[in-house]
């Protein structure tokens, strides 16, 4: 159902662009574009793409913009491909490696002669095409994209170029540019720059020409052709074939030559080029800077791979200028220039201003139909086109309705996006704001893919009965960060400073940009509620490594009367967020993961709160968790039906891992405790913002504005309603409701069983349409406002999604084939998928010596023997009572994920009295699962899950604290994990006979 849905959306979210078709005879018309929801909308970098595509065609008369066709699956393409002709296939790779080159040659099989392009998200994939062995003939080109959607106009371009230069230099003496480069990652940077030079110079020749639309066509159809060349044989034919024509050679200087790589086949090539047409502009291009010598004495400009003004550099040779095509309005006689817009807010702007005389000048001519079709305003054109002045009954009402229709398309057109900050603009939840320029990092990719899913998906189709939105969200470009930390002089500092007191104060007394700090006071004189300012760093809850729970948020009062205040307190929360890069925590897991700290950058994403006021305090009724894959289900439960976590108040209690109630979203009424156990184990205390506090010290830390209350406060505020029940005693049962005297237990009885709102349904259905769309199991997290609107409906909050990236790797476990006498360890509940042959560390808690009320020391003590093998470059097997990672310290060992940041297996144990509750749904489990790290369950009651602990006794001991035994194995261990049947097994080395696994 998910599936036919997004489908659906799709083809509704690509219906506004699918306008021009048809027109032109050798084109790239029809696109199959294979990939899922998720790459597609962050390639379309916030909506952006197609508009910028379109209105470039139309400028261009570049006849019909291509139709792009997006499906999901292999078989969806195979499908559509059947259905009709494509002239281009595009597929995408992103974490799955093998789908897309297996369905290209599939696609070649059957259909020979179409050009399939392979497109790659990810730099580190191209090694596994240029390597000269490893030859894919399924794929007619492979192209990377860096974060620039002009990649997919290039790869059309490009293809359209070699099937039109023949037939366009015969019929128009069309010049041609022929680029040299046989690296996929440089010709996807270099031809998009060039594409856009050439549209640029053709715009210019199209605003020169006003009178002659014939001319002007033939002008617009003498766009250059840029022609590639990846060898020198192949440079050498086409410079032959078209030297009457060529304007520019643009060559690498390293490529293949006679079929090896010759380092100076470019010198080769230019001294060629220069013997046969010695006034040739040509340009060789390096990252080595020695080459630059050689190119003077060729005669050739030179210009560095890596140069951070490649564009201009380029623009400078070709010696191509920029034109806008403003809209000039003009008095009524056509004469005199009245005003000018340079964009869609201008043009709305000198509507309301212009005299009437103008108006209707340019209405007769229908000049503003034709400008706003020129910049890919379609449907506003469409709709103002086929009028006429006589249509009105006045130029006021023409004003008007112009105004209008102008006005609710750019919102229309703002719906679901990212949109920069103006102080007149409308803050809203129907699109985020950009407070500052540059990437949103991964948290803020994320929040945009929910608020374009929000805005544009019809969710009331399938959860009719409560609101799904998203808080009023802005973000502050990662381009901050960077002026921040070069402004303050910060980067010497920020590697010199070990102590990270310290370096938060040189953070805290920076000062961010005077641009910056004016949106900020406009957005807060708005902005009355309750903000969390988190972290969205580059990084960041990302599709390939999540870095979840690393760095700070903080949630601010935002009440204080004073609004230089509130500005203050919201800046140095920027800041603190900013310097959280920088913590010892967040080192340690770049260390763990091989990342280097100065590649990061840091975006910050605002939201409001979700909640509401109860005294002096502020929090949503509910906080939850939940995931769209179940690694521990029991009974009837399925793994890909999910589970969340919920609790009442603010969602730091749920996301560090304290006492949740936990349920199954597709079984809500399914109980996965007795009445003692969930008594045992519910919720006794929140959090909340504390609203008293005026002032705030932020060097104390993230939880500055938070106050920690006990649970009996929420039912004094009358929240506890529909969310506890009454634990009965002496019949060992729960009462629904909070009417009879009795301990509280938290189990949202009146939402889960009787349906107070449709909680579970919603969970359900957000987990498979988000999943669905980013091609990969998530995690989300969510609130509840349980006040009903005007429409009778509780809102359903979705604050954050991210991946949970699973291990790739294939292990089968066959109970049968088990070889016990090797057994170190067994568990029937593991997480992760593969083989481990390389771990000889164990770490393990004395059974003997632990006490539950020593886990504070335990954790001291785990933290030195992790940072010890850090120190070694070991990584080891982790094995201890409890919940590792919770908040509680009574349930299981309270580490933070940097303090067992090299541990690669991790085990949690049950004891009599010590039961087991995973620490899923926290900030700590997610880091475990991005990191491909096994995590093991073993029940101490179970009859299959096993420890050998006399086999641990018999190790070699390498270090001993008061509670924690470091043992080491002469020969690796060998861990198998059987993801698909959740089994997970430990070998250690058999010395008799060799091993067979």
């Amino acid at each position: 159902m998910s599936r036919q849905l997004l489908q659906r959306f799709l083809k509704k979210h690509n219906s506004d662009r699918d306008i021009y078709h048809d027109l032109m005879q050798v084109k790239v018309r029809e696109i199959l574009l294979v990939a899922n929801l998720y790459d597609a909308f962050i390639i379309e970098q916030e909506g952006k793409f197609f508009e910028q595509v379109t209105g470039e065609y139309f400028q261009l008369n570049l006849s019909s913009a291509p139709r792009i066709t997006g499906v999901s699956t292999p078989e969806e393409a195979l499908e559509k491909l059947q259905e009709k002709h494509y002239d281009l296939v595009i597929v995408m790779m992103g974490i799955d490696k093998t789908t897309p080159i297996q369905l290209s040659r599939i696609i070649k099989q059957i259909y020979h002669n179409l050009p399939v392009f392979l497109l790659l998200n990810n730099n580190s994939d191209i090694s596994l095409f240029e390597d000269g062995n490893k030859v894919i003939n399924s794929i007619d080109k492979l192209f990377v994209w860096n974060g620039d959607s002009n990649v997919f106009l290039a790869m059309v371009k490009y293809l359209e170029d070699m099937l039109n230069v023949e037939n366009d230099i015969s019929i128009g003496l069309v010049r041609v540019i022929l680029l040299v480069e046989d690296s996929a990652k440089y010709y996807s940077r270099y031809l998009p720059i060039l594409y856009s030079i050439v549209i640029e110079q053709t715009r210019q020749l199209i605003e020169e020409v006003n009178t002659d639309e014939l001319y002007k066509l033939l002008k617009m159809r003498a766009r250059p052709k840029i022609l590639l060349a990846s060898s020198y044989e192949e440079a050498v034919d086409v410079f032959n074939r078209y030297k009457d024509y060529l304007l520019c050679v643009i060559s690498d200087v390293k490529f293949e030559k006679e079929g090896l790589c010759n380092d100076e086949a470019g010198l080769s090539l230019v001294s060629y080029v220069k013997s046969q047409i010695p006034d040739l502009p040509t340009v060789l291009q390096s990252s080595d800077l020695e080459n630059a010598q050689k190119a003077y004495e060729l005669r050739t400009t030179f210009i560095n791979k890596n140069s951070e003004t490649l564009k201009q550099d380029l623009r400078s040779f070709i010696n191509y200028f920029l034109g806008f095509g403003n809209f000039v309005y003009k008095d009524e006689s056509g004469r005199k220039d009245i005003a000018v817009a340079k964009s869609m807010s201008e043009f709305q702007k000198h509507l309301k201003t212009i005299p009437e005389n103008s108006l209707i000048y340019h209405a007769k001519k229908n000049h503003f139909s034709h400008w706003l079709m020129a910049r890919g305003e379609i449907q506003i054109a469409k709709k103002i086109k086929p009028l006429k002045v006589e249509d009105f009954t006045s130029p006021g009402s023409l004003r008007d309705y112009l105004i209008d229709i102008v006005e609710q398309c750019i919102h229309d057109k703002k719906r679901g996006k990212v949109v920069n900050f103006e102080e007149s603009a409308i803050l809203d939840d129907s699109n985020i704001v950009r407070l500052a320029p540059g990437s949103l990092g991964g948290k803020g990719r994320g929040l945009a893919f929910i608020n374009m899913l929000i805005n544009n998906f019809d969710f009331n189709e399938l959860v009719s009965d409560i609101r799904i939105t998203s808080p009023r969200t802005s973000i502050i470009g990662a381009e901050e960060f960077e002026r921040f930390i070069h402004s303050n002089d910060l980067y010497d500092k920020i590697y010199k400073e070990t102590n990270y007191e310290h370096l938060k104060k040189l953070f805290f007394e920076g000062k961010l940009s005077d641009g910056l700090v004016k949106k900020l006071r406009s957005y807060l004189s708005v902005i009355n509620k309750p903000l969390a300012i988190r972290s969205s760093s580059l990084f960041e809850d990302s599709l390939m490594q999540p870095f979840a729970g690393i760095f700070d948020t903080f949630l601010l009062p935002n009440n204080h009367p004073d609004l230089e205040v509130r500005l203050e307190q919201m800046m140095n929360a920027i800041k603190m967020v900013f310097a959280s890069i920088f913590s010892p925590t967040a080192q340690a897991y770049f260390q763990a993961v091989n990342y280097k700290i100065e590649e990061e950058k840091m975006a910050i994403a605002i939201q409001e709160v979700v909640g509401n006021q109860y005294d002096n305090y502020f929090y949503p009724h509910i906080s939850g968790v939940a995931q769209s894959y179940n690694f521990y289900p029991f009974s009837y439960m399925k793994p890909d039906e999910g589970f969340a976590v919920v609790a009442v108040g603010l969602g730091k209690y749920v996301v560090e891992g304290e006492k949740t109630y936990r349920f199954s979203p597709v079984h809500p009424q399914l109980e996965m405790y007795t009445p003692k156990e969930l008594f045992k184990n519910s919720q006794v205390h929140y959090y909340a913002i504390d609203l008293s506090k005026k002032q705030l010290n932020f060097l104390e830390g993230e939880d500055v504005g938070l106050i920690k209350l006990e649970i009996d406060q929420a039912e004094k505020h009358g929240t506890l309603k529909h969310c506890a029940s009454v634990y009965d005693i002496s019949n060992e049962r729960t009462i629904p409701g909070i009417t009879q005297p009795g301990p509280r237990v938290l189990n949202f009885a009146n939402i889960l069983k009787y349906d107070y709102i449709p909680l579970a349904k919603s969970i359900e259905v957000i987990l498979d349409i988000v999943s669905e769309s980013m091609g990969t199991p998530i995690e989300m997290e969510f609130a509840i406002d349980l006040n009903k609107n005007k429409d009778g409906k509780a809102s359903f909050y979705l604050l954050q999604i991210k991946p949970l990236i699973k291990n790739v790797n294939s292990a089968d476990i066959k109970i049968d084939k088990i070889e016990n006498e090797r057994l170190l360890l067994y568990s029937d509940n593991g997480m992760g998928n593969g083989i481990i042959n390389d771990l000889h560390d164990v770490i393990y808690i004395d059974i003997e010596s632990f006490d539950n009320l020593k886990t504070e020391k335990m954790r001291v003590e785990i933290d030195e023997l992790n940072s010890m093998m850090v120190k070694e470059g070991r990584k080891y097997i982790l094995i201890g009572p409890g919940r590792w990672g919770t908040r509680d310290k009574f349930i299981g060992i309270p580490v933070a994920w940097s303090q067992i940041s090299n541990a690669k297996i991790i085990v949690e144990v049950s004891l009599e009295d010590f039961p087991l509750d995973a620490s899923l749904g926290s900030h700590f489990f997610h880091n475990v699962i991005s990191m491909n790290v096994g995590y093991f369950s073993v029940k101490h009651n179970d009859l299959i899950d096993f420890i050998n602990w006399e086999k641990l006794k018999e190790a070699k001991l390498v270090n001993q604290t008061k509670y924690f035994k470091h043992v080491r194995f002469e020969k690796p261990l060998e861990v198998i994990m059987d993801g698909k049947k959740k089994a997970s097994l430990i070998y250690f080395s058999n010395e008799s006979e060799e091993n067979n696994i």
